[in-house]
């Protein structure tokens, strides 16, 4: 049983304000605050301009908890709301329908010193200026943080008083944000910045614990690609990265942050030691996540991580896929006004739902005790013990310890069905469905589980039918109950291609290579930007948007830059378009010289320049991909960590003809001796042509792929 985005019906809510008109899940659950708020749109600019108010925004989303917290103190509180709707005209919006307006106005509170996080709230002048703000705000003072009513008036005094001063304020701002998007000068070097944030994440692990920091500590899974690609460049004498990708991994696996019973990840946790999350679950994480446990198995050989990645798919598929295929945004973190509550347990629950010993048994693994480790003596799952160290305390043998405890965590998760469940925040976004379709195909591929590619395709085809229009012409950002709404973003653009090139590879059919082409060539006409290289985030024609930026840091979610610079690298080679090459390494250049002092803040931007610095292969095996010769020498590519490799299938008929129309040097590439063959191509010159897995095996491994193309440009 899950509650509705808006409780629009209940008979003891307010009146409903302008937001009940909107899809989206944050803006509906504010749409019976006394508050008088608008959406972001030409309606509320008009009044301000109108009425020459100041603009109060406040951008949050639907499964933030202190967004949660600041409506129900601040924004449900009729006070509170006298004092706003007095002083100013006030907008709602979700950020991550609207990830362009929160770019801007978060990276000006950081600018003003005011911090940054959601809620967000900002004071803009009527033409969109920012002058003041900051994170939450409790209803009044409290403990030296100042109360939103006093807040309110105080600024609301400032602008009558001092209006020119603020005004000249907010231009200042956005004359700031305007050159932080401009080119550096000096040499646009790449080999420094490999070196330079390999040092500072090694400087920053947690050597204990894993991961990066102290607390809170956030997957941060941008540093965990880098560093798997850092490893790989020199894997017999660089050995550190790999070990701290395996030490973050294996504690989250272990941490509370993980959902030990329904699969997935958590959105961070509050403590070093990944025990206590913030419970919302978010699509990008369980993607990202999914990434870094396949690569990792590979990479370590670690069948343990790869059934973590398949928990991740079993869960998503369960809980976070529409009824057409795509994929749900994110669960929330509270359920019946508390945080946690659905997902945490009490000796006395297990005992009532399971026999002695398994009650036992689970509350030993997982630390269930009677005293808890969260509120409310209640216990977040996470285990402490292994199956040998069981088995030795509860006099069992230890082959069965584990499978008793499976048997027990689905008895566990069938009960916890029957909870009130978190809200489930029901919009489907273009951006976050391509990472995910990016994870289910690499999925198919490493598992060699060909249901996640099947599920990659699905969701895949619904985005191309409901959010793709005019074969690629243009990218919705997201669709609610039948509406598709918003302009795509770089993001939006730049993840649906790299899903695509990921489910070509799963799948081998070359529609998706035609479509991940097709999305890269607009991207490149709507956001690269000719004068000064690099991406603009966001796409042309929105007055609203004061600056256009340029993302530069991978954080939770990954910089449109970083994955369209990624995207734009691999099919520019695999294509061999001279134009796209030069869009990528003007991009490169621009990136590389911002990151000169602080390459750590981008590892995706990194990996897309490993991609470059490496000399290009092209792996490509002829024959029928359902074929038992051809599955045999894909699946030789598929065990192997090989991050640049795009393998191609050329399959005979209309579908190696439409292959060879993108790619043209593979219809030269044919079956010998009607066997499936195999060519591995590096620096545009292709080796002779195997028909034998393990003379395939023996090119794959030759070290002589690592060196840089001749001629490299730094």
């Amino acid at each position: 049983m899950r509650p509705s985005a808006s409780e629009a019906d209940s008979p003891d809510r307010a009146p409903a304000n302008r937001l009940a008109r909107e899809k989206s899940p944050y803006l509906l659950q504010h749409a019976h605050n006394p508050v008088d708020w608008y959406p972001w749109g030409d309606e509320a600019f008009a009044r301000a301009r109108a009425e020459s108010r100041p603009l109060f925004l406040s951008i949050g989303y639907s499964t933030c908890h202190w967004c949660h917290v600041m409506e129900r103190e601040s924004f449900e509180d009729a006070e509170v709301a006298a004092a706003l709707n007095a002083e100013f005209v006030c907008i709602k919006v979700d950020r991550e329908e609207r990830p362009d307006v929160d770019r801007v106005y978060m990276t000006a509170l950081q600018a003003m010193g005011m911090g940054g996080g959601w809620p967000l709230n900002a004071f803009l002048t009527p033409e969109l200026h920012p002058f003041f703000g900051g994170t939450y705000f409790p209803p009044r003072t409290r403990g030296g943080r100042p109360g939103l009513i006093d807040v309110a008036r105080r600024v609301g005094e400032v602008w009558r008083t001092q209006r020119p001063e603020v005004e000249e304020s907010g231009r200042r701002i956005i004359e700031a944000l305007e050159t932080l998007r401009r080119p550096e000068s000096g040499p646009a070097e790449r080999e420094p910045l490999f070196a330079s944030c390999a040092t500072a994440l090694a400087r920053s692990a947690d050597h204990t614990h894993g991961g990066f920091g102290a607390s809170p500590k956030f997957p941060s899974v941008v540093n965990l690609d880098f560093l798997l690609r850092w490893w790989a460049r020199d894997r017999a004498a660089r050995p550190e990265p790999l070990d701290l990708v395996v030490r973050q991994l294996e504690h989250m696996a272990a941490g509370g942050i993980h959902d030990h019973l329904g699969g997935g990840f958590h959105r961070y946790s509050t403590d070093a030691e990944w025990l206590v999350p913030h419970f919302e679950k978010m699509l990008y994480d369980q993607a990202q996540l999914a990434w870094s446990f396949l690569d990792a198995s590979l990479a370590a050989g670690r069948g343990d991580f790869a059934e973590t990645a398949r928990g991740i798919f079993r869960y998503v598929a369960r809980d976070l896929t529409s009824p057409g295929g795509a994929f749900h945004s994110a669960e929330d973190a509270d359920s019946e006004g508390e945080e946690g509550r659905f997902y945490v347990w009490t000796p006395a629950q297990l005992e009532a739902l399971l026999a002695p010993v398994d009650a036992a048994l689970v509350a030993d693994a997982y630390d269930v005790t009677a005293g808890g480790n969260f509120e409310h003596g209640a216990s977040i799952l996470h285990r402490v013990r292994d199956a040998k160290a069981l088995a030795a305390r509860h006099g069992l043998p230890a082959a069965a310890v584990e499978l008793r405890l499976d048997a027990a965590r689905a008895k566990l998760l069938a009960a916890r069905g029957g909870r009130v469940r978190p809200h489930l925040d029901d919009k489907i976004i273009a951006a976050w469905n391509g990472l995910m379709i990016a994870a289910m195909a690499r999925g198919a591929r490493t598992l060699d589980e060909p249901e996640w590619g099947a599920r990659a395709a699905t969701a895949a085809e619904w985005v191309w039918t409901h959010l793709v229009h005019d074969d690629g012409a243009r990218v919705a950002r997201r669709w609610r109950e039948g509406e598709a709404a918003g302009a795509g973003q770089l993001d939006d653009y730049a993840a649906l291609a790299f899903g695509f090139l990921e489910l070509y590879q799963a799948t081998f059919d070359p529609v998706w290579l035609e479509r991940a082409e097709r999305l890269t060539a607009v991207m490149i006409e709507r956001f690269f930007d000719p004068e000064d290289g690099a991406f603009f985030e966001s796409p042309p024609g929105d007055p609203s948007i004061t600056v256009r930026m340029k993302d530069d840091f991978d954080g939770a979610e990954i910089a449109g830059n970083s994955l369209a610079a990624l995207v734009v690298q691999q099919l520019a080679t695999l294509l061999d378009r001279a134009a796209w090459r030069d869009v990528a390494k003007r991009t490169f250049d621009y990136y590389a010289r911002r990151l000169r002092q602080h390459a750590v803040a981008m590892p995706r931007m990194l990996v897309a320049m490993d991609v470059e610095q490496a000399a290009p292969r092209h792996v490509v095996v002829a024959g029928d991909p359902a074929a038992s010769d051809s599955r045999a020498l894909i699946r030789e590519h598929r065990r192997r960590f090989l991050p640049h490799d795009v393998l191609l299938v050329v399959p005979p008929g209309e579908a190696g003809r439409r292959l060879a129309a993108l790619v043209p040097f593979t219809s030269a590439l044919v079956p010998r001796d009607r066997r499936a063959t195999a060519y591995v191509c590096i620096d545009y010159s292709c080796r002779l042509p195997v028909t034998d897995p393990a003379a395939f095996a023996a090119q794959l491994d030759d070290p002589s792929p690592k060196t840089a193309r001749a001629g490299q440009s730094n």
